[in-house]
């Protein structure tokens, strides 16, 4: 049996599997969701026992338990370490989405639900590809599996294990699906990531809120300051104000940004698919140089005063903000907050009092596409899709990656197969189809590509 018909045969089955997973509400960021964490990580172990795992174990940690599981073919053999996350981003606005978002449905050639991309959809790709790949025999490596449970709120618990578990995660290579492609007609493989760094602003005058009427233009109002500070953090040019921010930025060779030109990219359809009329960012690059190799900062969330219904004239004690800067490989995250406390400590009046929350964050990465693996994931992508996959970097983070690299000391090929219009994150998420058994097929050939001689 070949692997396309492993997978035809198996579909009805693979889908099931995965819509148990889904209907799991493991929404790491609530708290009243901790028993559904700990039902998805058994859930998964019975999963991967179920797809050929010689074991599978839930492990505790300090957050959201880890599922570990194996399948051990020889010790002389390279190892394969699959990375994936089973905690989703929260469904709302709830209002805002077609169907249940934790009850799948499938139409219109997709499978509509909160993490049928991101990243129950694409970690289900993994597994069954190794199901595939041992039961057609193509299967000559180790393979170990974590997937863990706090991706979605910056894997904090995650360095910790890993600096705990070296040996039980000791491999030759990680392999992650947790990325998108160019396009549905442009397959491509994920060669770089974004880092993060990310703060969480108070701002506070006066004691308490008052009254617009008696107090405005005497009192500086919180909202006002607040908006002020984080508007000046970006220049006209697109640039960030925060001195000493580009210190460790490396400048994009001409090489790269020739690679980078040959991704097809439409200006007119980008702006009609996002509703806007306009492009804006750093001067002198362009729109995919600057979301994938270059910095950028970004106000997540703003609030403050009175904003139920109807009016009220208050001058209000304090706002606050949610703030984030995506890094690029070099730029530490570490660094990066604290030239942004600084700053901020720096340019606020004194007339408010401002408190610098810092959050999570994690660090660039860039693949090496001469990898022997990087070139079986190539090759295997180039089978199952029918053209040779595009190396390109994306504007993105998965902190935990190089985290890895510096913990583990082992590189990640970054196989995605997620889509622009899966809607990760957003209401009616979801994925294509046909992507999901390509994913599959993908997998499956990569271990039979891997372990050539």
């Amino acid at each position: 049996m070949s692997v396309q018909s492993y997978i035809e045969n198996n579909k009805d089955r693979f889908l099931d599997e995965l819509f148990s997973l889904i209907r799991i509400p493991s929404i790491s960021v609530k708290q009243e969701h901790k028993a559904d964490m700990e039902a998805c990580a058994r859930r998964w172990t019975e999963v991967l026992l179920s797809s050929g795992a010689d074991k599978a174990v839930v492990m505790p940690t300090t957050g959201n338990p880890i599922v570990y599981a194996e399948k051990m073919v020889s010790p002389a053999a390279p190892t394969v370490l699959v990375y994936a996350h089973y905690d989703v981003m929260p469904a709302e606005p709830l209002d805002l989405w077609k169907s249940n978002p934790f009850e799948p449905e499938i139409h219109d050639g997709r499978i509509w639900a909160r993490g049928a991309d991101d990243d129950k959809g694409q970690s289900m790709m993994q597994v069954k590809g190794f199901e595939t790949a041992l039961q057609e025999g193509l299967l000559n490596c180790n393979v170990k599996f974590i997937f863990e449970g706090e991706e979605e709120i910056g894997s904090p618990s995650l360095e910790a294990f890993c600096q705990e578990h070296k040996e039980l995660l000791k491999s030759d290579i990680i392999l992650v699906s947790d990325t998108s492609m160019v396009s549905a007609e442009v397959p491509s493989l994920t060669t770089g990531l974004r880092g993060l760094a990310y703060w969480e602003l108070e701002v506070t005058g006066p004691n308490r809120d008052l009254h617009s009427g008696h107090f405005g233009g005497a009192v500086a109002n919180p909202i006002n300051v607040l908006c002020k500070m984080i508007a000046d953090i970006t220049g006209a040019d697109g640039r960030i104000t925060i001195p000493g921010f580009y210190d460790d930025v490396e400048e994009l060779s001409q090489k790269e940004r020739d690679m980078i030109a040959q991704v097809p990219f439409d200006k007119t359809k980008y702006k009609q698919a996002i509703g806007v009329n306009a492009l804006f960012g750093e001067k002198g690059y362009s729109t995919l140089e600057r979301n994938s190799c270059r910095p950028s900062f970004d106000v997540c969330g703003i609030w403050g005063g009175y904003i139920e219904e109807g009016s009220k004239t208050v001058l209000p004690s304090k706002a606050y903000a949610k703030v984030s800067c995506r890094l690029v490989p070099h730029q530490q995250h570490e660094k990066i907050s604290k030239l942004f406390e600084d700053y901020i400590n720096k340019v606020a009046p004194d007339y408010v009092k401002v408190k610098v929350m810092p959050k999570h964050g994690g660090e660039g990465y860039v693949c090496p596409i001469d990898m022997p693996a990087y070139r079986a994931a190539e090759k295997a992508v180039s089978i199952a899709f029918g053209k040779k996959p595009l190396a390109v970097r994306r504007g993105g983070s998965i902190p935990i990656i190089s985290t890895f690299e510096q913990v583990l000391g082992v590189k990640t090929v970054l196989m995605g197969f997620g889509l622009e219009q899966n809607a990760i994150h957003s209401p009616n998420e979801s994925c294509r189809l046909d992507y999901f058994f390509k994913g599959i097929e993908s997998v499956a050939e990569f271990y039979r590509e891997y372990t050539k001689k």
